[in-house]
């Protein structure tokens, strides 16, 4: 296999900045962002970046060289000071519900797309740098990130692929050679902090939160131009866009979103910020920013209950006797019923019988009886224990 040993003969189809709208406005300026599915922006320089580590299998995935990795034009390029050929950087717009409300417009606060790379095997992998300096959506922060939260990202991407569960990729991991200040705790007692960006890779990083900010904005003719975009670039197997492969799409959206909560489930991790502007179109787990790892966990079984069965006997033949003077009715023994409380008392009681009143609507939410129902229910029941009683005497 070819590889590459200059960034610059990297082969890039940037699809996302060439097929869809761009922001009319140039510049890394907050603002909102209307008609338009990104922004160009451009990397914040960096002062001092090192190369801190590379993912080998990552970078095969791209075709690059092991002296590439190692070179200075890597580190400038993956800090953010410099672009290769054919790089187009852009920020993404995109919404998304947060802990339950809809946040509005959020987009890529602190990552920058570098492009759509190309490998030997015709395959597209986005480079995203995470960390590198504001964009017109990172409203109130500062676009940065740290070393402490650089290296969960890179680490845990890895570890959950070599886990088997869908994510995104870590290409590498750059020191930036400046100071960051970062509240830890929110409590008040920040620090300078490590600057770093970690460059992630995946086919794509479109989210549910891009539709969802053009439907809120009541945008259908671009949502529509996103969706037929998408299914035309990342399910390509569905078809051309019509309303059936539509249903499709999104039938295959929620199948790979429920694929990947079983991963996580498998594996026990948990993702702190599950918001739709975190959740990948491809079913892939992104944005490592506060997640966490189920303890281990043994399960303990305990008996709560037994099987029984009550043979003909004493309370037996009074209920039997009890209900046919009331109603005329006769009966019989049945385990049908369902799943009975009396398996709690089974072993300390002689005899055991579930009996009340005809319910059809039974573990139903609108579960109830007739009223007609309950006069005779009482007076079986004395009956009953009118019955025990004289057997008692004689």
């Amino acid at each position: 296999m070819k590889k590459i040993h200059k960034l610059d003969d990297l082969t890039f189809d940037n699809r996302f900045v060439e097929q869809l709208p761009a922001d009319t406005e140039v510049g890394n300026a907050c603002r909102q962002v209307i008609g338009a599915c990104y922004s160009h922006v451009k990397p914040t320089p960096v002062q001092d970046p090192k190369t801190i580590i590379v993912a080998r299998e990552v970078a095969d995935l791209l075709d690059l060289s092991k002296d590439v990795c190692i070179s200075e034009e890597f580190t400038h390029i993956f800090a953010g000071n410099r672009l290769a050929k054919g790089m187009q950087p852009y920020a993404m717009c995109y919404g998304g519900h947060q802990f339950g409300q809809w946040a509005g417009q959020l987009g890529d606060g602190r990552a920058i797309n570098l492009g759509e790379a190309v490998n030997t095997k015709n395959e597209h992998w986005a480079l995203q740098l995470k960390g590198a300096g504001k964009t017109p959506y990172s409203r109130q922060s500062d676009g940065l990130a740290v070393l402490r939260s650089s290296v969960r990202e890179f680490i845990c991407s890895e570890a959950m692929y070599h886990l088997g569960v869908p994510t995104t990729r870590a290409l590498s991991l750059v020191l930036t050679g400046e100071k960051v200040w970062r509240d830890m705790f929110y409590d008040g007692n920040g620090a300078y902090e490590s600057g770093a960006i970690v460059c992630r890779v995946a086919p794509s990083f479109t989210r549910f939160g891009n539709f969802q900010i053009l439907s809120s904005r009541g945008d259908a003719p671009l949502l529509k131009q996103l969706v037929d975009f998408t299914i035309r670039t990342d399910f390509p197997e569905l078809g051309d866009p019509s309303e059936e492969v539509y249903l499709n799409w999104f039938s295959q959206v929620c199948l790979l979103t429920a694929q990947m909560v079983v991963h996580w489930q498998r594996v026990g991790f948990v993702h702190g910020v599950m918001n739709t502007d975190n959740m990948s179109i491809l079913g892939l787990t992104i944005d490592y920013g506060p997640y966490g790892w189920l303890e281990d966990f043994d399960l303990k079984w305990t008996l709560g209950g037994e099987p029984f069965l009550t043979t003909p006997g004493t309370l037996v033949d009074a209920v039997v006797k009890s209900i046919a003077q009331e109603t005329g009715l006769s009966t019989e023994l049945s385990t049908t019923g369902g799943t009975s409380d009396g398996r709690f008392i089974a072993k300390i009681c002689p005899q055991i019988i579930e009996f009340g009143p005809p319910n059809g609507s039974i573990h139903k939410i609108n579960e109830h009886i007739a009223l007609s129902d309950i006069e005779p229910l009482k007076n079986i029941y004395k009956r009953v224990l009118i019955e025990l009683n004289q057997q008692v005497v004689l």
